[in-house]
């Protein structure tokens, strides 16, 4: 089901939660809603699923408006930060429990019902755990069962709250690229709440970056970061080095390859940033700070003699590359930065 947000505007109190907010999302993607704390990213999703009412504008769902539709007729399955499962039921009941409360007209016999949730149970990879209760799963364990709750009702549309933040790295890790095969297989439009940039840039096909209660920008997660539309966009996802050019700067950069002109500030990824040995000293005034090992990645502090009160540069390249060119802290390196984000 495809979804249109038009002119949606949400306050509490003298907090504007939502802005005139407008959004498409065709049948079928995969978005994140991807922003800091208080931006507004969770009243949204709330207000798709009719757990909140917008103060201005439209939800269509499927063509159909639903801005008034109470949320039991929106087909919408919701999944919360906390799983929200009932803790006296086993897992098969928790499963079961959209279909039995279904009024009587729609509602399936006991034994389709079991065949469903054993189904989805096995969907999920969790079959063998339907006689447990929730307080006997771990928390990967809860979130694909509440999952799979959402799912019994056979959702248009699919809403996650969060859906990984109750979790640690490790299982968040895992549950990411187990949520975008899963979403593959279904094709269920689906719509998640993020902070966690990453987390986002994995699993989502779109990504919507809201901030203060308005869409910053949206786009496939490829051109969110290769080409942000304003500089909070490129402070907010990933790494980025912000240089506010003066003359100073702007001499310097001129022997990076960079041109100066096109912007006061600019962002640099790390990866940009191509370094290598220099002789002596005289031939770059970019000494090697620190350094990290990051796994693959090396992750480069740099300081420049000849501006002294500017920020640390970090640069990144794979270890084995860094192995290659025997740096070290106090290296002399020349710097070649192959692309900046400009911005005034």
């Amino acid at each position: 089901m495809s979804i249109v947000l038009s002119n949606i505007s949400k306050n509490f109190g003298q907090f504007a939660a939502l802005n005139n907010v407008s959004l498409e999302i065709p049948e079928g993607d995969l978005v994140a809603l991807l922003g800091p704390s208080g931006c507004g990213k969770t009243t949204l999703l709330r207000i798709i699923a009719g757990l909140e009412s917008p103060d201005a504008g439209h939800v269509v769902i499927n063509g159909q408006d639903k801005t008034s539709e109470h949320v039991s007729h929106r087909g919408i399955g919701f999944v919360f930060q906390h799983y929200a499962l009932f803790r006296h039921m086993t897992v098969f009941d928790n499963v079961a429990f959209g279909l039995r409360v279904k009024p009587r007209q729609s509602r399936p016999g006991e034994a389709e019902i079991s065949k469903k949730v054993k189904s989805l149970l096995d969907l999920v990879q969790l079959g063998w755990l339907a006689d447990r209760f929730p307080d006997q799963l771990s928390g990967g364990q809860r979130q694909r069962i509440a999952l799979a709750r959402a799912l019994a009702v056979e959702p248009n549309v699919l809403l996650l709250d969060e859906p990984f933040g109750a979790l640690d790295a490790s299982v968040r890790k895992d549950l990411r690229q187990w949520l975008r095969n899963l979403h593959h297989e279904l094709h269920v439009t689906s719509i998640f709440v993020t902070h966690d940039q990453e987390e986002a840039m994995e699993v989502a096909s779109q990504v919507v970056v809201l901030n203060h209660g308005q869409i910053e920008q949206q786009g496939a997660p490829s051109a969110i970061y290769d080409h942000p539309s304003n500089a909070f966009v490129s402070k907010f996802i990933g790494q980025t080095n912000i240089i506010r050019v003066d003359q100073a700067e702007k001499v310097w950069l001129s022997t990076t390859g960079l041109d100066g002109e096109l912007g006061s500030v600019a962002h640099i990824r790390p990866h940009h940033i191509d370094l290598s040995k220099a002789e002596n000293a005289s031939q770059s005034p970019v000494i090697i700070k620190d350094w990290q090992h990051l796994g693959a990645i090396i992750r480069i502090e740099l300081f420049n003699a000849l501006l002294p009160d500017t920020k640390s540069l970090f640069a990144e390249m794979p270890s084995e590359h860094f192995k290659q060119l025997t740096l070290d802290k106090g290296d002399h390196v020349i710097v070649k930065i192959k692309h900046a984000n400009w911005f005034n």
